[in-house]
């Protein structure tokens, strides 16, 4: 496997994404698009333009004299932008073209591409364009599960522009216009195109969604540069505010370029609250909020912005449950699952706004406190103070359901997740012989979350003046970790049981997710030397990251979606457990290790990792396997490389009370990391590391800077 990241990158160029099969994938906010190499939507495909959760588009094809051209390559230098290369097929008998078109595709709640044919020849040459083009309207779980069927829209033409509106909602549709003047028929634009020798033409075609029969205000506009539109200046707005950090590792610094951009291209911003921030958890098939998903990516992303995670938190305040109801799985205090808003978002998991998960609620009271620390202002951490308070209700009186102290889930109805942890598919949780467990399911990372809710919620307690709430959660944490070591320890076996069932049964399967256990801190120095040990056994280790199941278990499947597959942001948890405890002999090696994998894996998937891959061993196939179906750019994953930095750095400041602590570990092939604009609670500090020397420029004074 090369390492290095190709050159054209590294001089700032686009990305070069290449030959092969596979989708192509634009993101930007909640809109994406599918398409294959040549730009093409094909119908029967789950490819398309999606807008609020529908597909506006499920046909997108261009033709040159009725054949489809011939791919060269595609080059995307943002998450939002595509230029497709192509070129005219060889006229019979003949080897070459000499006629070049290329597709270039913006997207921003709707979708502009501008054609552009350059006729590299000697001689004039002639040919008929057409771009064909339908939409389904259907919503977007329909196309993900196959469900699409053949819908087609009603088309009307209007003068020389192509009218799309959705036979079941007519309020809904989709208005497509070209600068250069076509013929349009129901389904097509079609140019008759001269081009002298030398010479180019080009039009420019837009696509945007109308609701009630207007169009939408999109940020698109007619002839204006990519450079200069609205999800480039967003993007540009983006890497002005935030952390740049960089590595003399080609590699790092390749997949780090990745990771911004991505997670710039992620954000959804409320107009009607100010522009406030929160991140989608990821394409093609998650372009919403989620609360775990959202919650743990602003975490990870704390290096770089901290008013993500802010906005994350106050978006989800705002939404967090107010009642019960069986159908949606609100609970009062409850952080939400997912919110969704297609057409047929009533009928997915039982509403728009579903509840069912576990993990969100303590992840977002953990959240709370990193912001505080990363340098969140006192009067935004104050205002979700009582949302945090709300969410630790909600674990003592609806998580706990039997009282015995641990937060365990049972779904509300039959249309909900029957796994609500984050290995959420309905085989994700087992034993180790494979055996599904009856309900309610106490996941073992779930107590770890929660252990460090209280700590989080105990640390803000103390700084805003309340002293014995502090003690008294801090009591409360106590008191579970020793309970947690008792019930989900295999001391036979040496790790923890991924889940307690509803008999208080210990599921024995060897999973991942004790990494997450080591990363909340619930487990005890005497356990975590046996943890950090079967985390690194070859059962576990691919060698490109962790599984999430071990080769050994009876459940396993390195194909399957939760059961030893390797997902990139449960391995970036697994290596900030490690270093957490890296006073423990063998921790920071393994972690080295796990990170480097993953950083291999990354560089194989052109610098984005994706939401996970297959989990072959590394001496079986050289490079990692995709996963058909997994996502990318995908929030978490995308983020997953800023956590292994951080952890490696030992990067832990505490603006409250003016410390900046960084205890570097860092693999040698990283070589100097640099951290500059680094914003903490008012202050822009620069940060160079390398090896243990540690140099921190415009730390105030009156801070602390803490390196052994």
């Amino acid at each position: 496997m090369n390492d290095e990241a190709p050159s054209a990158l590294n001089a700032g160029e686009p990305s070069h994404i290449g030959g092969g099969g596979g989708a192509i994938t634009l993101v930007e906010g909640s809109t994406f698009c599918l398409s294959d190499r040549l730009g093409d939507v094909e119908p029967g495909t789950p490819y398309g333009l999606f807008y609020r959760d529908a597909r506006v588009l499920s046909r997108w094809e261009l033709r040159l004299d009725g054949q489809r051209p011939e791919p060269l390559s595609v080059l995307s230098p943002e998450a939002f932008i595509a230029r497709f290369i192509l070129r005219r097929p060889p006229r019979a008998g003949a080897a070459d073209s000499s006629v070049l078109i290329t597709r270039e595709r913006l997207i921003s709640d709707g979708l502009r591409e501008t054609i552009t044919v350059e006729n590299l020849g000697r001689e004039t040459t002639a040919l008929d364009l057409q771009l064909q083009v339908d939409a389904d309207f259907v919503d977007l779980f329909a196309v993900k599960e196959g469900r699409s069927g053949n819908a087609r829209a009603e088309m009307l033409v209007a003068d020389v522009e192509l009218l799309l509106n959705d036979r079941s909602d007519r309020a809904r549709g989709l208005a497509v216009s070209s600068s250069e003047t076509p013929v349009v028929l129901p389904g097509s634009l079609s140019w008759r195109v001269v081009v002298p020798a030398g010479g180019s033409w080009q039009t420019e075609v837009l696509a945007l969604p109308t609701i009630g029969s207007q169009p939408i205000h999109s940020p698109l506009r007619p002839g204006e540069h990519y450079d200069y539109s609205a999800p480039s200046r967003k993007i540009a707005a983006w890497r002005d505010t935030a952390t740049n950090i960089t590595a003399a590792d080609p590699l790092l610094a390749w997949v780090l370029e990745r990771t911004e951009s991505d997670l710039g291209a992620l954000q959804i911003h409320d107009d009607a609250r100010g522009g406030r921030p929160f991140v989608a958890a990821g394409a093609p098939w998650f372009m919403t909020l989620f609360g775990r998903d959202s919650l743990l990516t602003a975490w990870m992303a704390l290096p770089l912005d901290v008013r993500l995670a802010v906005g994350t938190m106050q978006q989800l305040a705002e939404m967090q449950g107010q009642h019960i109801d069986p159908m949606t799985e609100e609970e009062p205090g409850r952080i939400m699952h997912e919110m969704r808003r297609g057409p047929a978002s009533g009928q997915v998991l039982g509403g728009e706004t579903y509840y069912g998960t576990i993990d969100a609620t303590p992840l977002f009271v953990m959240l709370l406190a990193q912001a505080r620390r990363w340098g969140a202002d006192t009067e935004s951490v104050q205002a979700l103070l009582p949302a945090a308070d709300a969410a630790l209700a909600w674990m003592a009186d609806y998580g706990d359901r039997d009282g015995d102290g641990f937060v365990e889930y049972r779904r509300a109805t039959d249309r909900g997740l029957i796994n609500q942890g984050w290995k959420d598919s309905f085989d994700g949780i087992n034993d180790a012989a494979g055996h599904l467990p009856e309900p309610p399911i106490a996941l073992c990372e779930v107590q770890g979350y929660v252990y460090a809710a209280l700590l989080a919620r105990a640390e803000l307690a103390e700084e805003f003046g309340d002293p014995m709430t502090a003690g008294h959660l801090r009591d409360r944490a106590a008191e579970m970790r020793t309970k947690f070591a008792e019930a989900f320890w295999l001391p036979e076996k040496g790790w923890f049981a991924v889940a307690l069932d509803g008999n208080k049964r210990r599921l024995d399967a060897l999973t991942s997710n004790i990494g997450h256990c080591l990363w909340s801190g619930i487990v005890t120095d005497e356990h975590a030397a046996e943890v950090i040990d079967r985390l690194g056994s070859s059962d576990m280790d691919t060698g490109f990251g962790l599984r999430t199941l071990a080769s050994t278990m009876g459940a396993y499947n390195p194909m399957s979606y939760h059961n030893g597959s390797v997902w990139p942001h449960d391995t970036a948890i697994g290596v900030a457990g490690l270093l957490r405890y890296r006073h423990i002999p063998g921790a920071i090696e393994l972690a080295t290790r796990l990170a480097e994998g993953l950083l291999d894996a990354a560089g194989a998937f052109g610098g984005r990792l994706p939401e996970l891959f297959c989990g072959f061993p590394r001496s079986k196939f050289s490079a990692p396997v995709p996963y058909p179906t997994s996502c990318s750019p995908q929030a978490w994953a995308s983020a997953a490389p800023l956590l292994l930095v951080r952890s490696f750095l030992g990067l832990e400041p505490d603006v409250p009370r003016r410390t900046l602590t960084v205890l570097p570990h860092l693999p040698a092939r990283w070589g100097r990391v640099e951290l500059t604009d680094l914003r903490l609670g008012g202050h822009v500090i620069d940060l160079i590391i390398e090896g243990d020397r540690v140099t921190a420029t415009n730390l105030p004074e009156d801070w602390r800077l803490v390196t052994h």
